[in-house]
């Protein structure tokens, strides 16, 4: 059950409220997450590949930290928005496209709120192929609450999300015009679903709920010494 979306009335003005009180304390789930991706970039750090730039925060980010990045999106709001805040940083590269289209080998591939807007399989198989040996694929998704741990998670980040908004941000943000908002899809599979498919694609590949309505899964391409599939996780 996903308490957000809850039929029962008194669950439902909770969840009105409290959507009230994030819009007056907003932060972004998604920028949250880039720590966690930094932390565990590849030890060659030649090439990366990030899956849906958004507004270019990630990619800004990588740019001082890999040789190279190539950041795409469907979008041409948001590859706009990435060329405008990487323009004075020649290691980044933002353009049009799609994932599917994309060629070349990478050492990293990031996929930030993106993974559900596109085929599960296809791109998981599509992210094996384009990683160098010893490459990274890191992942923060988003997934349909369809077991009693997803609502576990689901009920504990709606209770702390407005705790760390009003830490962020503890003057109320007022709007008088509406913000350029991202493309948004609601997730379609589950946690346990994404899981078994990227498992069976990408061997030993570790995927874990996380607070604030996100999943995370990170994989690396076996070396050419034959190691099998995965690194040790950093600690978080």
């Amino acid at each position: 059950m996903d308490v957000r979306a809850s039929s029962r009335l008194p669950v439902r003005a909770v969840g009105h409220a409290l959507s009230r009180f994030n819009a007056r304390h907003p932060w972004s789930h998604n920028d949250y997450f880039h720590g966690w991706i930094c932390r565990r970039l590849p030890s060659r750090r030649g090439r990366a590949l990030e899956v849906g730039c958004g507004a270019g925060l990630l990619a800004q980010r990588l740019g001082r930290l890999v040789d190279e990045v190539l950041a795409i999106d469907v979008d041409a709001a948001m590859v706009a928005a990435t060329r405008h805040r990487t323009a004075g940083q020649p290691r980044v590269r933002a353009c049009q496209a799609r994932f599917a289209d994309v060629g070349g080998t990478f050492d990293l591939i990031t996929m930030v709120a993106s993974l559900h807007h596109m085929p599960l399989e296809e791109s998981l198989v599509h992210a094996k192929d384009l990683l160098r040996p010893g490459g990274r694929l890191l992942v923060v998704g988003l997934a349909r609450v369809s077991s009693p741990a997803d609502t576990v998670y689901d009920l504990a980040s709606a209770l702390l999300n407005p705790v760390v908004g009003l830490a962020k941000h503890p003057l109320p943000v007022r709007r008088d015009a509406p913000d350029d908002a991202m493309p948004v899809r609601d997730p379609e599979l589950s946690v346990d679903e994404i899981a078994s498919a990227a498992r069976q694609i990408l061997p030993r590949a570790l995927v874990r709920r996380r607070l604030f309505f996100r999943y995370t899964l990170e994989w690396e391409s076996p070396s050419d010494f034959g190691q099998n599939g995965a690194h040790e996780p950093a600690q978080d």
